[in-house]
């Protein structure tokens, strides 16, 4: 880990992760501002605009892709090699739960395609991939991939409906 990237890691866990929400007045843009520039050194990739809300976890986060317009919900926990696409909606306290299974050589990963909502309290469970354009709704236990364009709910998840579908 380099210096800088070290030191971006120990003021975003020092002080950065508690600084009000972006959405917040009169700070909150001061801080969404500060978040995105510390994890800007640390992330492996940054995309303009991206938002890194208060009280979100992400491990060491070398590993962490954020796409443009994306961001991290207040109070998630994501893996430290997620990926996350481009304009993706990440409600508050999505927590992202490695493989139940103990073996450390497992390199899990979550992927995030790109226009995907992810409502709130939403528990995704070990390595998916979470397609473009997917809608997961609240509080849903994710365990299992779906196709593009999903709309997904429940516990554990089902497919509630495409997106593709008419609606009647």
């Amino acid at each position: 880990m380099k210096l800088l990237q070290f030191v971006c890691l120990a003021s975003y866990y020092g002080f950065a992760r508690y600084l009000p929400v972006s959405y917040s007045k009169p700070f909150g843009k001061i801080s969404k501002k500060i978040r995105y520039y510390l994890c800007k050194n640390i992330f492996a990739k940054t995309g303009h605009n991206a938002n890194i809300e208060r009280g979100a976890y992400f491990g060491k986060g070398t590993w962490v892709e954020i796409g443009k317009n994306s961001s991290i919900g207040v109070n998630s926990h994501i893996q430290n090699n997620t990926i996350i696409g481009d304009d993706v909606m990440m409600g508050p306290n999505t927590y992202m739960l490695d493989n139940t299974t103990h073996n450390y050589a497992d390199r899990s990963q979550v992927i995030i395609g790109n226009d995907v909502w992810i409502g709130r309290d939403v528990m995704i469970l070990g390595s998916k991939i979470i397609a473009d354009g997917s809608i997961i709704g609240a509080r849903t236990l994710l365990t299992k991939n779906f196709p593009p364009y999903s709309i997904i709910g429940g516990n554990p998840s089902k497919l509630i409906r495409s997106r593709l579908e008419p609606k009647d």
